[in-house]
């Protein structure tokens, strides 16, 4: 950590005082020096990120002292935003502004679109999350239950996230670290599944084309298993079933949908008000600690949304 000083506001600056921000597994590829659909961070400069904050000094007609912004300005306790650099939130009573972080933010726009538009999701299909204890995979197995899957799975990193897993909703939920990916899937899913939410890679993405039914559709979300692998992956071994079972894999970057951002609030403030949309956070506290938070994030240390508390 470094102390700076902050410059004097210029007109339609404000000075914002972070309150959450939040690690994300995509900022793992903007640690390697390679070309990306977001540029690396840069040596020596801070890093960078969604956070929250209040307006605590303002030149911006349009934002007042004590107003909440939503910015891309977090890894630092406080800031100085121009006039577009932020958006002013509202969040719903009883609700932290931490909420636009995860479950009224990017993981669930990103949960939605990788379901509805991505893999196509239809009323009685199969579904299988991968990494479902997450922010992004434990919305996308509810929004696929509330959507009208008829069945769907889950899997995760322990056996508490398992239990948790099931109380929200999913149908079926394993510890992917106790036994093979594979034959817990097969066993979940005896008659296949139609849709794979991938956010995983690996291992599972080969476990799910063998069980995918023909026609079967794949969103592929993230591959956490690879991002800190020191040579490229290979491939799923089992890659040819894609041809013969006429399966569809799609991969999407959500910042190619952020139209959709309306439709998905209109649905998720709806499912938060009658209870029938959970969503966890796990809360670090301290920017010091942040660090520290992201390597959790990526080895599984989390349940729901992780965030710092600043």
């Amino acid at each position: 950590m470094a102390d700076v000083d902050q410059a004097e506001l210029g007109d339609g600056q404000v000075r914002v005082r972070n309150l959450f921000m939040s690690v994300d597994p995509y900022m793992r590829g903007r640690m390697n020096d390679v070309k990306s659909y977001v540029p690396p961070f840069q040596v020596g400069e801070p890093l960078e990120g969604q956070a929250v904050g209040e307006v605590t000094e303002t030149r911006d007609p349009q934002l007042a002292v004590g107003d909440l912004v939503l910015h891309n300005l977090g890894w630092r306790e406080e800031t100085v935003l121009g006039s577009s650099a932020g958006r002013k939130i509202h969040p719903p009573e009883g609700m932290s502004p931490s909420a636009y972080l995860g479950v009224l933010g990017g993981t669930t726009l990103t949960a939605y679109v990788g379901l509805l538009d991505i893999a196509g999701l239809k009323p009685g299909d199969t579904v299988f999350v991968s990494g479902a204890a997450g922010a992004v995979g434990s919305v996308a197995g509810q929004i696929a239950k509330l959507k009208g899957a008829a069945r769907v799975i889950g899997s995760a990193g322990s056996d508490e996230k398992v239990r948790w897993l099931r109380e929200i909703g999913f149908d079926a939920a394993f510890n992917y670290k106790t036994e093979p990916v594979f034959s817990q899937l097969k066993e979940a899913a005896p008659d296949g599944i139609d849709v794979y939410f991938d956010n995983v890679g690996g291992e599972h993405l080969e476990a799910a084309l063998s069980v995918l039914n023909p026609h079967g559709r794949v969103a592929l979300c993230g591959a956490i298993a690879h991002y800190n692998a020191t040579e490229p992956p290979p491939g799923p071994r089992n890659l040819g079933l894609a041809i013969t079972k006429r399966l569809t894999l799609r991969g999407f970057i959500i910042f190619d949908h952020m139209g959709r951002y309306p439709e998905m609030i209109s649905d998720v403030s709806g499912w938060l008000r009658d209870g029938t949309l959970q969503h966890a956070e796990t809360v670090v506290e301290g920017l010091h600690n942040a660090p520290q938070a992201f390597l959790d994030l990526l080895n599984g240390g989390n349940t729901g949304k992780m965030v710092v508390r600043l």
